[in-house]
């Protein structure tokens, strides 16, 4: 006969009671693809580090984007589509903000590098060569009429294509904010003929110049609502920053939330906010960075500057995570990206190639980062380990996006809901997107389906960008 201690027990109701706090407190995944870009589902790390990766330029196209403000890009199956800003150039009158030379003009790509611009008779405007405008004279919608694609379900094909377009709205604060100088909304069956439905989301009291930057809107699948990321201001005087706001039906906007993540001194002129490709749950801000004049050691006065920084969101997050502080992409060697406006980026990042996502520069440049690529769970030549939160998730096997030297490895265990080890994988090498992990086991991820489990990555010289369960 075993006679158990009062130790004992008692160690067997802690561990039952862990046990059940972890099974409680386990996030769902099901089979989505989960990337390194917030802590969310990072319990511990250990030798090794949470690495920001910086996109590549690449070569000027032959045939590039213009440079311009407020572009918006988009996949449309096979074809990628961008819209974007430039000139009445027999105007003569103010050209302030909202100015009636204003005007919309079509790109299109079939490789997202190239791009063409092809006559489509809509409009003429005085000194556009190829005929690609699409409205002109429309003050003020077309100093920020930002475009995207409908992707709710059951969307009327006449309402396929949307946009937003802000008044920018009076420099000082208003107590009295008539109608009509809010954000409006637009729509089309092609992205060539639009109908304003009016005002979306009006300018508020108490608000300065708000809207007056490159305002997106998209549907989330994720939210089963429509949401909207716009320029406001922090009160009294500044800086310039970010609100978000939900809809179902695209006509009635929820109050505005104000997602104050700036840093003192830092003003965000855009968010360019939107769901990530491969993973619509996770969404992907670029915002541009305005530095206002400072001073240098000699205290002479530094002209503005920008620059384009890196942030995420959850879905139906009232805020961002902003896990890394510094650039995402620096103005560079150019001199000419050291002026104030000079960095931005357009409205998404696209998958251009199944290894390859891309950033449309204002300048007409196209930078490039590994799918999945924005951050990776590093290490170097000592092996680290990271451990993640406890999930739940829906699959039959695990997939990661990895990158190994030589020498270097990847391996996965699977942790129950007491901590201990039920799975050891076999050590990866080498560089993939989606590769599946191997088991000596090979049903051990289907049997652990459905249950809590913890997982830990143990890497040495090596870079893992992203994970998720398949079927």
């Amino acid at each position: 006969m075993i006679k158990l201690t009062h130790h004992f027990i008692r160690g067997l109701a802690i561990a039952a009671l862990s046990g059940a706090a972890i099974a409680q407190q386990a996030v769902d995944i099901g089979s989505r693809l989960e990337l390194f870009v917030d802590k969310h589902l990072v319990e511990k790390v250990e030798g090794l580090e949470l690495r920001l990766h910086a996109p590549t330029p690449l070569p000027t196209p032959q045939s590039p984007m213009p440079k311009s403000h407020m572009v918006s890009v988009l996949q449309d199956g096979d074809i990628f589509r961008a819209w974007f800003r430039g000139f009445d150039l027999s105007f003569e009158g103010n050209m302030a903000s909202g100015n009636p030379a204003e005007s919309v003009f079509y790109a299109r790509s079939t490789d997202g590098h190239e791009w063409t611009f092809p006559d489509l008779g809509i409009v003429d405007v005085p000194g556009n060569d190829h005929g690609n405008a699409i409205l002109t004279n429309m003050p003020p919608f077309l100093h920020n009429f930002m475009i995207f694609l409908d992707t709710r379900e059951g969307v009327p094909a006449s309402e396929r294509y949307k946009a937003v377009a802000g008044h920018p709205g009076p420099i000082e604060v208003r107590r009295d904010a008539p109608p009509g100088i809010g954000l409006h909304g637009f729509v089309s069956p092609d992205g060539f003929e639009w109908t304003n439905i009016g005002e979306i989301i009006p300018f508020r009291q108490g608000w300065r110049h708000a809207f007056d930057s490159p305002n997106v809107a998209f549907w989330s699948e994720a939210e089963q609502l429509y949401v909207c990321y716009f320029r406001t201001w922090i009160e009294p005087r500044g800086p310039r920053a970010i609100s978000r706001s939900t809809s179902p039906d695209f006509i009635n906007w929820s109050e505005p939330v104000q997602l104050a993540v700036n840093f003192p001194g830092e003003h965000f002129y855009t968010s360019m906010t939107h769901p990530y490709v491969r993973a619509p749950h996770i969404y992907i801000a670029l915002p541009t960075r305005f530095v206002p004049m400072a001073r240098d050691s000699a205290q002479e006065v530094l002209p503005n500057r920008t620059d384009v920084l890196f942030m995420t969101a959850r879905a139906g997050s009232e805020t961002y995570d902003r896990l890394f502080t510094e650039a995402f992409i620096r103005p560079g060697l150019d001199p000419t990206r050291w002026g104030n406006r000079e960095n931005f980026v357009a409205s998404q990042v696209l998958q251009t190639a199944p290894h390859e996502l891309s950033i449309y520069h204002r300048s007409g440049d196209r930078f490039v980062i590994r799918t999945d690529g924005f951050v990776s769970a590093h290490a170097g030549a000592s092996e680290g380990s990271l451990l993640t939160k406890p999930i739940i998730y829906d699959g039959t096997r695990l997939e990661i996006n990895f990158s190994t030297s030589a020498v270097g490895f990847v391996q996965v265990e699977i942790l129950n809901e007491n901590g201990a080890t039920v799975a050891k994988s076999n050590p990866l090498a080498g560089d993939a997107i989606d590769h599946p992990v191997e088991w000596p086991d090979a049903g051990i991820v289907a049997q652990w389906a459905g249950k809590p489990v913890q997982l830990r990555f143990h890497l040495k010289e090596a870079d893992l960008y992203s994970y998720g369960f398949k079927h």
